[in-house]
């Protein structure tokens, strides 16, 4: 119980700050969480993360008590155990049935199948020492898969150009927390802790880079399904759709203009009698004005 001994007061420091900064941490999804709640729809968001950092929680308080009875190491991913659970079943609560059954399937299979096969396989075949390098080592692998399991979230930052998937509270805790545990290892001299919070370390700020480079940024649509390849609307394009829960509100100073400029943009669409219609077929189908205004008016509009 080095973490807790007042001997070794560095070590105590850091792993008082490594709780209190991954608590934080563990709490900030909650405006993710929130606003799931309040649409009633998980949207582009993944369960992915959160699954994997419960088995990951679930994992290092096994280590915990295998090693030397880690208070600091068990309060912390105890505490993560019950958060991330939270997350989960809200996400069940609000998501739709083909990423609920997904979600199932992977927590049946890590959180239940593979967590299970290395309870026993560590405690059948390995005793003493061993059986604390081996867990270590398996701790340090499935570390390293929290910190990567937001790849698919910078990804998706980097094709969308919006960081609201990304917040910088969360990655800036991340950072925070990967300094504070990799000192706490270094000090009591486990390098199974140490270790994957290096790694933690680099994507936390390259999640920094990517907020800081994208926050000013004009999002945009990005296909999904089979003809996702990430093209863009062009001028050609018949038909722009557009999100307005995405737009941003108008100020009351310039809500007249904008109205003003919309009843031009109205009045600028040429009228056609039933005769004119009929009399050419040929012509480009009829565009939606709203789309038409917003489509070429693009600059003036400021997407949230």
């Amino acid at each position: 119980m080095a973490g807790l001994s007042l001997q070794h007061p560095w070590a105590f420091a850091f792993g008082l700050l490594g709780n209190v900064i991954s608590f934080m941490t563990f709490l900030a999804p909650i405006p993710t969480f929130y606003r799931i709640y309040k649409s009633k729809s998980t949207e582009g968001f993944q369960s992915v993360p959160y699954v994997v950092a419960l088995f990951s929680a679930m994992l290092w308080i096994f280590y915990a008590l295998i090693k030397s009875n880690e208070t600091f190491l068990i309060t912390i991913n105890a505490a993560g155990c019950v958060i991330e659970t939270i997350y989960i079943v809200m996400y069940f609560v609000y998501a739709p049935k083909k990423a609920k059954l997904f979600t199932a399937k992977i927590m049946l299979l890590l959180n239940v199948g593979v967590f299970g096969v290395i309870l026993l396989l560590t405690l059948l075949l390995f005793k003493g020492g061993k059986r604390v390098v081996m867990l270590g080592w398996i701790c340090v692998g499935f570390s390293i898969s929290v910190f990567v399991a937001p790849l698919s979230i910078m990804r998706r930052v980097i094709q969308t150009k919006s960081v609201e998937y990304m917040p910088f509270s969360l990655s800036l805790s991340l950072t925070l927390s990967a300094v504070a545990w990799f000192l706490y290892g270094l000090l009591i001299k486990d390098k199974y802790v140490a270790l994957p919070n290096v790694l933690g370390f680099i994507f936390g700020v390259v999640q920094m880079v990517l907020y800081v480079l994208y926050m000013n940024k004009t999002p945009v649509a990005v296909a999904e399904g089979k003809n996702a390849g990430g093209k863009l609307p062009s001028a050609t394009d018949e038909h722009v759709v557009v999100n307005i829960a995405k737009l941003s509100p108008v100020l009351p100073e310039r809500s007249s203009g904008v109205h003003r400029a919309t009843q031009m943009a109205v009045a600028a669409v040429p009228t056609r009698s039933c005769e004119a219609e009929a009399a050419a077929p040929a012509m480009l189908p009829s565009r939606d004005v709203v789309d038409v205004f917003v489509s070429r008016q693009g600059p003036a509009v400021h997407v949230a």
